[in-house]
């Protein structure tokens, strides 16, 4: 593997791009690298450029390896000497923030995060998983109906098994909140229907009060974060106008002994939990 980076530079034009945009932003490095080669860079120069190997390259391009390490996306968008509308689309600071900040935008310092999903779905197998054993279960939500109130959803089946049942705790939008319109608005329902999506998840949860410890709260703030908590594992992904948390890409967070992430994380959830109010 190379020591040292040797970016490429590419004009600023090559990074307009529909397709490449809707690459960086689903995380498909395989795309970017096709597209790069188009400017007649081969994979030993890109391998070069990332500090990776050509046969690493290779295996991305052709679909046989994935990346999902902040660490490497951003080795990539170094060594690729991508502009900053480009590297947020990868969801990555842009280079003057890094520069100012110093430590404060090292990767390496923040082992805790250990793994970046496109989304809830390329997730999915190992959330569910861990949910299946994971003793404490955190889930802040918004309705949680993809997570927890339909038959078919996320962690629903986890909730249900017997042997030994997990302690879990649910946070969802209160129903009359005004932030609960606002959100109801930044997707297109209308308010009504969308409060009526809350009540359902509540419904459907206090139907497995009976098979463990569940309890819902309803927090009023408008929705930000989405966690889905399993032990020392904690998923985090963002709600935004115009897209819901399953379209957000999902951070996997570790417990470290000096990480400050799942800690903050945790603390929040607790401070949300002391103010909610408890629904089932």
């Amino acid at each position: 593997m190379s020591t040292a980076l040797l970016p490429v530079e590419l004009p600023d034009w090559a990074w307009q791009n529909a397709d490449l945009h809707q690459a960086l932003r689903t995380r498909d490095i395989a795309v970017v690298f096709q597209h790069v080669q188009t400017f007649g860079l081969s994979q030993a120069r890109i391998a070069a450029a990332c500090s990776m190997t050509q046969g690493r390259v290779n295996e991305i391009i052709n679909g046989r390896r994935e990346v999902s390490r902040l660490d490497v996306y951003e080795r990539i968008a170094e060594g690729l000497a991508m502009p900053d509308d480009a590297r947020h689309l990868l969801g990555l600071a842009a280079r003057r923030e890094r520069r100012i900040g110093g430590a404060a935008f090292d990767l390496a310092a923040f082992p805790e995060v250990v793994r970046v999903y496109a989304d809830q779905a390329s997730a999915a197998a190992e959330i569910q998983r861990q949910a299946r054993s994971a003793a404490q279960i955190d889930v802040l939500a918004v309705r949680g109906l993809g997570l927890l109130g339909l038959n078919d959803s996320l962690l629903r089946a986890s909730l249900i098994r017997l042997d030994p049942p997990p302690r879990v705790r649910v946070l969802i939008l209160h129903p009359g909140a005004p932030a609960a319109a606002v959100r109801a608005a930044e997707i297109g329902e209308s308010a009504e229907s969308f409060a009526s999506g809350i009540r359902l998840a509540e419904a459907r949860l206090r139907e497995l009060v009976d098979a463990g410890g569940v309890q819902v709260y309803r927090y009023r703030g408008l929705p930000t974060w989405r966690i889905v908590r399993l032990d020392t594992a904690l998923y985090l992904s963002a709600f935004d106008a115009g897209w819901e948390g399953h379209d957000s890409a999902v951070y996997k967070i570790m417990a470290t002994p000096s990480g400050p992430l799942f800690r903050g994380f945790c603390r929040m959830f607790e401070s949300m939990v002391d103010a909610g109010e408890r629904s089932v």
